[in-house]
């Protein structure tokens, strides 16, 4: 722990919800020579489980040097803003990566970076998955904590039915339910308006993303194993139109 924390300062769901929406990173690496530090930026998705990944180029300094050594930081923030750069929450990943064929981590980087489709079949393009063993939040004054890397994932155990039927959840949602994404985004998020879309889904929530504005809406309750992925997107609609009548939560 870094320092004392406000208490009504919810530093896991912080640190989470960074990770989940975010665009792009810092990604820290260590130059085979004398072991410096080196930071490049990059952009990011994370899997159902929460784990970040990063479509890297074979010929960057950064790919050269975690070949050799696997040990990485990824630093996350808030989008830039008018005002102190400081006051901008933040979270910074420490864990190992490693290349993966997993064909859930291309597809669902895909889907948040679509332009990256231009060049992602390149040869010397791989998709690498972080494994975090802690993170570092601050997001303000008193808010100051350092997590486990069980903090920040999402427990897939037993969620095979739901993850196999992601990419049809995510298909359908997109074709056919666009206005109730837009809902998710702009009523349960507080989010701008603007052509929302559904790329990825896992037992606790929705990532939304339009544009280069990402959107993460939780579910009321986490899909349990054989639970209804439809009842828990039904159940978020019915909620963001409550918002939108003006309908409380103690109303409803």
């Amino acid at each position: 722990m870094a320092s004392e924390t406000a208490p009504d300062f919810d530093a896991r769901t912080t640190a989470r919800h960074l990770l989940r929406t975010a665009f792009q990173a810092a990604l820290g690496t260590l130059e085979p020579d004398g072991g410096a530090p080196h930071v490049s930026l990059v952009t990011v998705a994370t899997l159902p489980d929460g784990a970040p990944v990063l479509l890297l180029s074979d010929l960057a300094v950064h790919t050269r040097n975690l070949k050799a050594d696997d040990r990485v930081s990824l630093m996350i923030s808030e989008p830039v803003r008018p005002g102190d750069p400081l006051a901008l929450a933040r979270v910074t990943l420490a864990g190992r990566i490693a290349r993966t064929d997993d064909p859930a981590a291309r597809r669902r980087f895909l889907a948040r970076h679509p332009d990256a489709a231009a060049y992602a079949a390149f040869p010397d393009f791989g998709v690498y998955r972080i494994a975090p063993e802690r993170a570092h939040l601050v997001a303000g004054f008193g808010r100051i904590v350092t997590l486990p890397a069980a903090e920040l994932m999402t427990d897939v155990s037993g969620a095979d039915d739901l993850l196999a039927s992601e990419d049809g959840a995510i298909a359908h949602m997109n074709q056919d339910h666009a206005d109730a994404l837009s809902l998710y985004a702009t009523r349960l998020a507080g989010a701008p308006d603007g052509d929302w879309r559904a790329c990825g889904i896992d037992p606790e929530g929705i990532d939304l993303v339009a544009g280069h504005e990402a959107a993460r809406v939780d579910f009321p309750e986490p899909v349990a194993p054989g639970g209804s992925l439809r009842t828990a997107l039904v159940e978020l609609a019915r909620r963001a139109r409550a918002v939108s009548d003006g309908v409380s939560e103690g109303d409803r």
